[in-house]
């Protein structure tokens, strides 16, 4: 049974204040940076993609040096990544594209954004918020855990009925802090084996609310 929309808002609060000072864990030093790591972090992990960008960001450090380089050489850089073929692919076109397109510059529209080869919602969401300081909310395999978990939403939600839910309940002004913190709770504390949420009383002391 999903929770009321207080008692949704409620939960997704204690988890902020579980994880207040919660920071992207993608390590990225500009706009570009980011969304290449982001679009490097699909289905692996930050750490992994944070030990293979510093050598990738030395060797192509623009879009204008990205645009021109091979995708074998590309690929070359991220080999440890799942999918790093497509994901050469898409570095590559999406280089291309933000030289062609946006003169190097990365855009700040949802719209232009997911005009980029390999950025998705979900990616797009995650540079307008944290590149750009525009209020998103990005549903990632964390976060749509949590919600079904915590019956925030009903269990055949897709991500993105569980953003629009999410965004419903919470100020815009909460929307990348929630983010972030369900990130850091889902890595330690609502693992998608053995959970350890119970251990956490004050998610569900809705007490507080009357």
């Amino acid at each position: 049974m999903v929770l009321s929309k207080k008692r949704a808002r409620y939960v997704i609060e204690e988890i902020i204040a579980l994880f207040p000072d919660a920071q992207p864990s993608l390590d990225f030093r500009n706009d570009f940076e980011l969304v290449i790591a982001v679009l490097l972090s699909a289905q692996t992990t930050d750490k992994a993609v944070n030990k293979v960008t510093p050598a990738l960001f030395e060797a192509y450090p623009t879009p204008e040096a990205m645009a021109v380089a091979s995708e074998s050489d590309l690929a070359s850089y991220i080999s440890t990544l799942g999918l790093y073929r497509n994901k050469a692919k898409f570095m590559k076109k999406c280089a291309q594209q933000l030289v062609v397109d946006f003169g190097g510059k990365v855009p700040h529209t949802r719209k232009e954004l997911e005009s980029l080869a390999g950025v998705g919602r979900k990616t797009a969401n995650v540079v307008m918020s944290v590149g750009f300081g525009i209020p998103a909310f990005a549903v990632d395999t964390h976060v749509e855990r949590i919600c079904k978990h915590h019956d925030i939403v009903k269990k055949s939600a897709t991500p993105r009925e569980v953003e629009d839910y999410v965004c419903s309940i919470l100020p815009p002004d909460k929307w990348l802090a929630a983010h972030q913190a369900m990130i850091y709770f889902g890595r330690a504390i609502c693992h998608p084996k053995n959970p350890e949420c119970d251990h956490y009383p004050q998610l569900y002391d809705f007490s507080k609310l009357y």
